[in-house]
């Protein structure tokens, strides 16, 4: 696996953008250099509050292993993760649909907003491009275990990653592991990806490369309750 400190480029997913779309729309480089685009994000998302913490046996089972997958997923090193940023049911007000995810790179959190004034609340790792923009978008594509394609800029200053110009296949090796949702502004796809992540040790923190990287078992969890269409709203880091 090809990586920068710990994680690779989201890349590219092997998916055309409708060109007439693409337009007057954001380009790849003024996306992720952090172009203007509304912010009532901000407005609406409301403020959070902790629940409990998951003790010890009960964040063993939620991360544990999981077997019956296409390549079968270990467990997570739990010790390894701080553990505010272990998965949980908080408060969170918001005048947001349940079901809409909402993510905060400043923190280190992605929120997927519950009925009752509540959130599920993941940790979350946060790459370079994580924040560089913020702004509303949708889930336009899903993918299990989804093939990997470095970018180019990745190649030009990791030339051995040349050699997956024409795609990584899916594996644990894979940086975009598992699952991935891909997020996208009037059918053209941001390059803004949430994907799944092996190493526990991300968790809370800033990475040099990829956008927002949740625990594989989380990413499971939040894969199967976000249908396609989903409202996804990206806070100001």
């Amino acid at each position: 696996m090809i990586v920068d400190n710990g994680i690779a480029d989201a890349g590219d997913v092997g998916e055309v953008a409708r060109p007439g779309l693409w337009a007057g729309a954001l380009s790849r480089r003024s996306f992720l250099l952090g172009s203007a685009v509304g912010i009532s994000a901000l407005a609406l998302a409301g403020c959070a509050t902790s629940g409990s913490d998951m003790s010890l046996a009960e964040a063993e089972r939620v991360y544990g292993p999981v077997p019956d997958e296409r390549f079968p997923i270990p467990a997570v090193a739990v010790n390894k993760i701080n553990p505010k940023y272990l998965r949980r049911t908080v408060r969170y007000d918001s005048k947001e649909a349940a079901g809409t995810i909402i993510v905060d790179p400043r923190n280190h959190y992605v929120y997927r907003i519950e009925d009752g004034g509540n959130a599920t609340r993941y940790g979350a790792s946060v790459g370079r491009a994580g924040f560089l923009w913020n702004g509303d978008a949708y889930i336009g594509r899903k993918a299990e275990w989804p093939v990997w394609t470095p970018p180019r800029e990745m190649i030009l200053r990791q030339p051995e990653a040349a050699k997956y110009a024409g795609g990584m296949p899916p594996g644990l090796d894979n940086p975009l592991g598992a699952r991935t949702l891909y997020l996208y502004q009037n059918g053209v796809y941001t390059l803004y990806t949430l994907y799944s992540t092996r190493v526990a040790e991300t968790i809370g923190k800033g990475i040099s490369s990829g956008c927002i990287g949740l625990l594989t078992q989380d990413m499971i969890d939040l894969y199967s309750r976000t249908p396609v269409n989903t409202k996804v709203i990206v806070l100001r880091a």
